[in-house]
C-alpha cells in the first residue's frame, strides 16, 4: 500500500487499453474534431461494437465529495509524543481542479427558431435607354432577308481539268484588296450559281496590275467576260499598257483626252486582233472566241484627279457621289444611216475628273444588269460603301450576297475605287 493506493504489479496491467484500442494501429495524428466528453463517449461506443447504444447520455451531475471519516481517537498522547499517523489511503484528497470550460460537457441548448427574414425591398432600376437605331429602309430589309447563304459555294462542282491544258484551270473566287497612293482598291471575281452547278469554269477574268513607280506609276484594272478569251484579252491589254505606261501616265497628267482615246483604241484593236488570230488557229469563228473588256487607268500622282475608262462590249461603269449612284458608262453611238454595222463592237472611252469622296465602280455584265434593274442592290451598296472603304471580306460579302435573281445565276466581277 502506497500513498496513492494499491498499484498493479502485473506486466499485463495495461491490457485493458490494448483491448479497447488496437495496439497495432498507427497513430492517426491530431484530430480536428471537438474534444468533448460527449465526443469521447461516442468514439468509445463506436469502437466497442455496433450493438452499443448510439444515443449520447445526458451529462452527469458533478460528483459530490465523499466525507472523509474522522480517525478514531487514540489514547492521550504524552506531551512530547507526536501525532500517530492515520491509516494509509485516507489522506485528505487534493482539491478537484475546476473543470475546463472547453473540455467539459456542453450544456444542451434549446435553439429558438427565428422567423424568416423579411425580404429586402426590391429597387426597380430604371433601364438605361440606348439611342434607338435608325429604322432600316425597305430596301435594306429586303436586301438582308435575301442574303446568299454562307455555304452556298459548298455544293459547287469543280470544273473538269485537262492535263494538257492546266493553264485553263482557274479558281472559283479571286479577291483583291490594296492601296495605290491615296486610293483604296477592292476587287473580286467569282463564279455564279449556274456555273457552279454545271461544273463549268469561271467565265469572268480580273487583272489588277501596277506599272512604274513614283509620280509616273499607273494602275490598270481590267475586267473581261468570255472564259479563256477573257483571260487572253486581259493578258494582251496588260502587256500593251505596261509597255506604254510612262507615256500614258504623262498624257493623263496633262489631260490629253484626244491622244489618250486614239492611243488606247489602237492598243485595244491590237489585243482583239490577237484573239481573231487565235480563233483562226483553233478553227473557230471570231465571234466564238471573243470577250467583253472594260478597263480603268488610275495615275499614282495624287495631284492628278483624271480617271480614264475604255473598253469594248457590255458592262457597267458607275460612280457613287453624294450618296447616289450615277451611271457614267459611255454609250455606243449608232452608226450613221447608210453605213453598214461594223462587225466588231464599238470602242468606248471616257475621261472624267474625280472628286473627294467619290467611289468608282467597274463591273462586268453579270453585275451591271442588276445595278441598273434592281434598286435594292444599288440602295444597299450606296449605304454600305459611302464614306470609309469596306474591308476586302466585307466587299466580298456584298458582291456575293443574293439581292437579286438574274445576277445570282451569273458570274460576277466587280472593282471599286475609293477616292480620298
Amino acid at each position: 500500500m502506497t500513498e496513492q493506493g494499491e498499484q498493479q504489479t502485473s506486466d499485463d496491467g495495461d491490457d485493458w487499453w490494448s483491448q479497447l484500442y488496437d495496439p497495432g494501429a498507427s497513430d492517426t495524428g491530431r484530430s480536428w474534431a471537438r474534444d468533448t466528453l460527449d465526443d469521447r463517449f461516442a468514439s468509445v461506443t463506436w469502437t466497442m461494437g455496433e450493438d452499443a447504444p448510439t444515443q449520447v447520455p445526458p451529462p452527469r451531475a458533478p460528483l459530490a465529495k465523499e466525507p472523509v471519516p474522522e480517525p478514531d481517537a487514540g489514547p492521550e498522547l504524552e506531551p512530547d509524543a507526536g501525532p500517530e499517523p492515520g491509516p494509509e489511503g485516507v489522506a485528505e484528497p487534493d482539491p478537484e481542479p475546476e473543470p475546463d470550460p472547453v473540455s467539459g460537457p456542453e450544456p444542451t441548448t434549446q435553439l429558438r427558431t427565428l422567423p424568416a427574414a423579411e425580404p429586402e425591398p426590391t429597387t426597380q432600376l430604371r433601364p438605361v435607354t440606348e439611342p434607338e437605331p435608325e429604322p432600316e429602309s425597305e430596301a435594306q430589309s429586303e436586301a438582308k432577308a435575301e442574303a446568299e447563304p454562307a455555304g452556298a459555294a459548298e455544293g459547287a462542282v469543280l470544273p473538269l481539268a485537262d492535263p494538257r491544258e492546266l493553264k485553263d484551270v482557274v479558281p472559283d473566287t479571286e479577291l483583291e484588296g490594296a492601296s495605290f497612293g491615296p486610293l483604296t482598291l477592292r476587287a473580286v471575281s467569282l463564279r455564279g450559281a449556274a456555273t457552279r452547278r454545271a461544273g463549268a469554269p469561271r467565265g469572268d477574268a480580273l487583272l489588277v496590275a501596277r506599272f512604274g513607280s513614283g509620280g509616273s506609276g499607273l494602275l490598270l484594272i481590267a475586267v473581261a467576260h468570255g472564259h479563256r478569251a477573257a483571260r487572253e484579252i486581259c493578258h494582251s491589254i496588260g502587256v500593251s499598257v505596261g509597255r506604254s505606261h510612262a507615256r500614258l501616265a504623262e498624257d493623263i497628267s496633262a489631260g490629253r483626252r484626244g491622244a489618250l482615246k486614239s492611243g488606247l483604241n489602237r492598243l485595244t484593236d491590237r489585243a482583239y486582233g490577237k484573239l481573231r488570230a487565235q480563233a483562226a488557229v483553233l478553227g473557230l469563228e471570231p465571234a466564238e472566241h471573243t470577250a467583253e473588256l472594260r478597263c480603268l487607268l488610275l495615275p499614282a500622282d495624287p495631284r492628278c484627279r483624271m480617271r480614264v475608262f475604255f473598253g469594248v462590249g457590255d458592262g457597267g461603269l458607275f460612280r457613287l457621289r453624294d450618296d447616289e449612284w450615277q451611271d457614267i458608262e459611255p454609250r455606243a453611238t449608232d452608226p450613221e444611216p447608210g453605213e453598214e454595222e461594223p462587225d466588231a463592237e464599238p470602242f468606248r472611252f471616257r475621261a472624267s475628273e474625280a472628286q473627294p469622296g467619290d467611289v468608282l465602280l467597274l463591273c462586268g455584265r453579270g453585275f451591271a444588269e442588276p445595278m441598273r434593274g434592281e434598286p435594292v442592290l444599288a440602295d444597299r451598296l450606296a449605304v454600305r460603301w459611302a464614306g470609309q472603304p469596306v474591308t476586302p471580306e466585307g466587299f466580298l460579302t456584298d458582291v456575293r450576297a443574293r439581292y437579286w435573281a438574274r445576277a445570282y445565276e451569273a458570274d460576277r466581277t466587280v472593282a471599286a475605287v475609293w477616292e480620298p
